[in-house]
């Protein structure tokens, strides 16, 4: 007779059993984009999470001890992925046009999917785990932007850089959440010829020496 605990490895219609894991876990994360990034965010459950992942509740708990782990681990995979998405549209481009390129990037990605655009800036959503993450995300971005700014323009890392940096975070951040409220309307290349020309006029070293 074979054991619940070796059963629950064997492969299943030729898929391993850590294959099987992550493809729920990925199911899940989608569900709650679907569901933190919708247009009218509703109260998240565990049922509710499952429904929209079509999984039985028990599989939540395999990959998430709880909703605020699971609400952390979506805002992560989200941000991962336009982060790694940003950062190679940067280096794909002379320094000249870096800028550019990653507010594209980051327009174009939320211009295509308004889940992940009211996800990490909509003020409607006011989930306790997200506004956490945001704070920490800034505070994420604000380091690399002084670390990239302070590259660019050969100027040592100092508190100007800091100031900078955490001023074009919050600054970018919130222009992108009155666009996506209606507030500022203009079309996703405008939006990005804007931002990237007030980003530009802070490439001026002398702004951070002294």
């Amino acid at each position: 007779m074979t054991s619940a605990g070796t059963s629950s490895v064997r492969p299943y219609r030729g898929i391993e059993a850590a294959e099987r894991l992550s493809g729920r876990r990925n199911r899940l994360l989608a569900a709650g984009l679907d569901l933190l990034g919708a247009e009218i965010p509703e109260e998240l459950t565990v049922r509710g999470i499952c429904r929209r992942a079509g999984l039985a509740a028990r599989y939540f708990y395999e990959s998430f001890a709880d909703k605020d782990e699971f609400v952390s681990a979506v805002f992560d995979w989200v941000v991962d992925d336009l982060a790694a998405a940003t950062a190679a549209a940067v280096a794909a481009v002379p320094a000249g046009k870096q800028t550019r390129a990653g507010m594209a990037t980051i327009v174009r990605t939320i211009a295509g999917d308004a889940r992940i655009g009211r996800l990490l800036f909509s003020t409607q959503l006011a989930n306790a785990v997200v506004v956490r993450k945001r704070v920490e995300s800034t505070a994420l971005f604000a380091m690399l932007s002084g670390q990239h700014v302070g590259a660019v323009l050969r100027v040592p890392e100092n508190d100007r850089i800091r100031a900078a940096a955490y001023f074009v975070v919050g600054g970018v951040g919130q222009t992108i959440s009155a666009w996506l409220a209606g507030q500022v309307r203009l079309s996703p290349e405008q939006l990005v010829d804007q931002l990237a020309s007030l980003l530009d006029r802070l490439a001026d070293p002398n702004l951070y020496c002294g």
